[in-house]
């Protein structure tokens, strides 16, 4: 039962615009209690056997990804990488991280070297908008879910989601408030600090 909700999760499709195969993540449909072994199983069974042994990207969507609904923890992430057989390993040449949130580049940027090998961290691209993954790969090559898109347009609309300095629909319930005071009064000042 526990690998069937991976299906959704984990699928390889597509290739990028140097040939490689793409292995897609959501991150929102991610189940958080899930083992460890039943995502290293279903990785072993059906993804692995789909890469073979060439190079392969992976195209993980951030987007919606909340601590207590659907992710599983940083150190469940990073036993299951350390369970992929170095060969697998070796192949991954890039993995493009679509809609990071400023506390998931925060925590990357001071501990992804000490959770992940400097091989992984490397290979780490952040990707703010989905347009952004056209300079890679064809359009089509690989499916964006809706939400992911809906995500997209709204932060076109709304850039400062990008850094934290405005909340998303999710974790706000005034949505159309301002997430500072643009006001003349409070740009003098902030000019007078600078």
């Amino acid at each position: 039962m526990e690998q069937e909700s991976l299906v959704q999760v984990f699928k390889v499709q597509g290739r990028d615009k140097l040939g490689r195969r793409l292995l897609r993540i959501i991150g929102k449909l991610f189940p958080a209690k899930i083992t460890e072994q039943a995502v290293k199983k279903y990785l072993e069974e059906r993804i692995f056997p789909e890469l073979g042994s060439k190079p392969f990207c992976v195209v993980y969507f951030h987007t919606n990804v909340r601590r207590s609904e659907n992710f599983p923890g940083i150190s469940t992430i990073r036993s299951i990488y350390e369970a992929i057989p170095a060969a697998i390993r070796d192949n991954l040449e890039a993995v493009y991280f679509v809609h990071p949130g400023l506390r998931s580049r925060l925590f990357l940027a001071a501990f992804g070297l000490l959770l992940f090998s400097s091989g992984l961290y490397g290979k780490v691209r952040y990707v703010s908008r989905v347009e952004y993954l056209w300079e890679r790969m064809r359009r089509g090559e690989v499916e964006v879910p809706e939400f992911v898109r809906e995500h997209d347009e709204e932060l076109e609309d709304r850039p400062l989601m990008d850094y934290g300095l405005e909340r998303d629909r999710l974790c706000s319930r005034s949505y159309d408030a301002p997430a500072m005071d643009i006001s003349a009064r409070s740009m003098y000042s902030l000019r007078r600090i600078s």
